[in-house]
């Protein structure tokens, strides 16, 4: 039985999160480090009008993840596999020692910034649920046009989809889902139109600032979200983490991946429990928790139960 970390993307953040991190030495040490990477106090991060840009939102993500990860690992629950979506690979590259926690917060504020500069309006991304890829895939092609670019950005489970692109652009296409069955569209808290070719550019501008970084060798494995394949060479966890902002999601493929190497527990470090409902779909002889809504204590304790099946 092998453990497996995932971290969220975008979407789940909510203002305060910085200050209800576990009120523990090993907290503020992170937030100290932060502050010395960033430059600034970063619990100035996560105020709600803070959390309107896109640069804020990263890197509370990436220290959330982080510390509640290194929470968990302190109480013995030491994962196989680390996974992120979109900025969730950070934080997964921080845990699998890929990457320094100082750097990646360097390299986070840089890729906040370049994706907000790029896109800084009229453009995010949408979910759709109850259409399959080929289906969303035919009305893509009905609106997409460079005046209105919208284009397949996510493939969060077979039937659960987002799209990125122009906010007109997607209302067309979320218009059109709905008349051809789709269950539920809606607009995502992401301002940037993420995981496309819109965000090229941006993620050559980043990759740039890898090539001044050095990644060690993973101590457990690094799957990527984007392409479902678990990476040990630093040079192409460098290149996933540069460019996972202009890449296809592939979340569903990624959880099979892990679920085909006996992964059969994932848990999901907060905010939210999105990826654990997406992740369980596919754990079919295994457990998907999040630890926004299940203990410290009792992780650890389900953890040392298994591994002694």
């Amino acid at each position: 039985m092998k453990i497996l970390f995932t971290f969220p993307g975008q979407g789940p953040q909510f203002p305060e999160m910085l200050h209800r991190l576990p009120a523990t030495a090993l907290s503020q040490s992170y937030l100290t480090r932060a502050n010395a990477a960033l430059g600034q106090d970063v619990l100035t991060l996560d105020s709600a009008v803070a959390l309107r840009a896109t640069r804020e939102v990263q890197l509370c993500l990436l220290i959330s993840g982080v510390v509640w990860a290194e929470h968990l690992r302190a109480a013995g629950v030491q994962p196989d596999f680390v996974s992120g979506l979109s900025i969730g690979a950070f934080p997964a590259a921080v845990i699998c020692g890929a990457l320094e926690f100082e750097t990646a917060v360097k390299l986070v504020a840089l890729r906040g910034e370049l994706m907000q500069q790029a896109y800084p309006q009229g453009f995010g991304l949408s979910a759709i649920v109850g259409l399959r890829q080929l289906e969303l895939e035919l009305l893509l092609d009905q609106v997409n046009s460079p005046m209105m670019p919208v284009f397949l950005a996510n493939i969060n489970a077979e039937n659960q989809l987002v799209i990125a692109g122009s906010d007109e652009a997607m209302h067309q296409v979320c218009v059109l889902a709905a008349e051809n069955g789709a269950q539920k569209t809606r607009k995502l808290a992401v301002s940037v139109p993420s995981h496309c070719v819109l965000l090229d550019k941006p993620a050559a501008k980043l990759a740039d600032a890898f090539n001044s970084v050095t990644l060690k060798r993973p101590t457990c494995g690094y799957l990527s979200g984007s392409s479902a394949r678990v990476y040990w060479q630093p040079e192409k966890i460098a290149d996933d983490l540069a460019f996972n902002m202009a890449r296809r999601v592939n979340w569903f493929d990624a959880m099979v991946a892990a679920y085909q190497r006996e992964v059969r527990l994932a848990v999901e470090m907060p905010p939210g429990s999105i990826l654990t409902g997406l992740t369980q779909r596919v754990m079919t002889e295994g457990l998907a928790l999040s630890l926004s809504q299940t203990a410290i204590s009792e992780l650890s304790t389900l953890a040392q139960r298994l591994e002694r099946r």
